[in-house]
């Protein structure tokens, strides 16, 4: 059974018209690295946030190992299992609270444990996942990003997840400390066996940190499947043109159409090879190679030569 598993999911926000998430689907299991991928709009964040059980969807439905979001209450065991790493270290920290507090606070709710034995449990996971000592009882206000970055997932591990869904976790922060992070993660991973929902813009991350990826545009998912394979040989023509790092254009130049053209793709209006057929109905996920896409008329060549992992197998942004 998966961890947690997400069926014809859909998202509209009150007072919008315009669905933020469309029909998507995904499955995470035990020990899974799994990218989410897409332009800033495309859904993804949405849909981490009802992965997590942030919110509910106005469609179909969330499980987590098999129990719908909507009946797990506040203190349910379950609500441990997944836990959620923010875009923004800072904000994601109350800024009355030092790191141990912060920590502590998780032991003591979910484990019971006495003021001191928590402190004692929180400073020790904070030193696990590099936060220095001088940083445990500072405020956040005080600490760097990498520093509040490091709090943060120490938070999310108290409560003794198999499932970390990181919403962007290194974009607020300097490259030589997201390589910090990602690495962090990394080991964090293999040492604890969590699997991962990588919620990123950034293809030199999911590249280096996940196994499988969805990539998104404009609430669907339109390509998913091995990460390298995806992302090295495209059969989407959005996917395309992220990887030639020219989002939203792929191919020769053409004359963008109405974006609230009814009823078709939702990529047709900037696609290069659409035909009528494009504009008749939202092509559904299919086979296509090792992967599955949403396209009519998918890429036959493959996308440049993508760099190399590092050797280590750890991140090399």
């Amino acid at each position: 059974m998966p961890l947690v598993s997400a069926s014809g999911v859909g998202v509209t926000y009150p007072g919008r018209t315009s669905p933020a998430v469309r029909d998507a689907a995904i499955e995470v299991a035990d020990g899974a690295a799994i990218g989410i991928v897409g332009e800033s709009g495309s859904g993804k964040t949405t849909l981490a946030r009802a992965l997590v059980g942030a919110l509910a969807p106005t469609r179909g439905q969330v499980l987590v190992s098999g129990v719908p979001w909507a009946q797990v209450v506040r203190r349910h065991p379950l609500r441990r299992q997944v836990q959620m790493i923010f875009q923004d270290p800072l904000g994601s920290l109350s800024p009355t609270r030092t790191p141990r507090q912060a920590v502590a606070e998780v032991f003591r709710y979910w484990d019971g444990l006495s003021r001191p034995a928590a402190s004692q449990a929180a400073a020790d996971l904070l030193r696990e996942v590099g936060l220095g000592a001088d940083a445990l009882d500072s405020r956040p206000a005080r600490l760097s990003g990498g520093q509040c970055q490091r709090a943060g997932i120490a938070r999310a591990l108290a409560c003794g997840p198999r499932l970390l869904v990181a919403d962007e976790p290194t974009s607020a922060l300097d490259v030589s400390v997201q390589a910090q992070i990602l690495n962090l993660l990394h080991d964090l991973r293999e040492q604890r066996g969590l699997a991962l929902v990588l919620v990123s813009h950034d293809l030199s991350v999911v590249r280096h940190a996940t196994d499988h990826v969805l990539i998104m545009y404009d609430g669907c998912v339109v390509e998913e499947g091995p990460t390298l394979e995806v992302l090295d040989h495209p059969a989407h023509w959005y996917t395309r043109a992220l990887t030639e790092s020219r989002p939203g254009r792929a191919g020769a130049p053409l004359e963008v159409l109405d974006e609230a053209e009814p009823g078709g793709c939702r990529y047709a209006p900037r696609c290069p090879v659409r035909r009528d057929d494009c504009l008749a109905a939202i092509p559904p996920l299919a086979p296509h190679r090792d992967s599955r896409v949403a396209c009519l008329h998918p890429v036959q060549e493959a996308a440049p030569d993508a760099p190399p992992a590092g050797e280590d197998g750890h991140a090399g942004v």
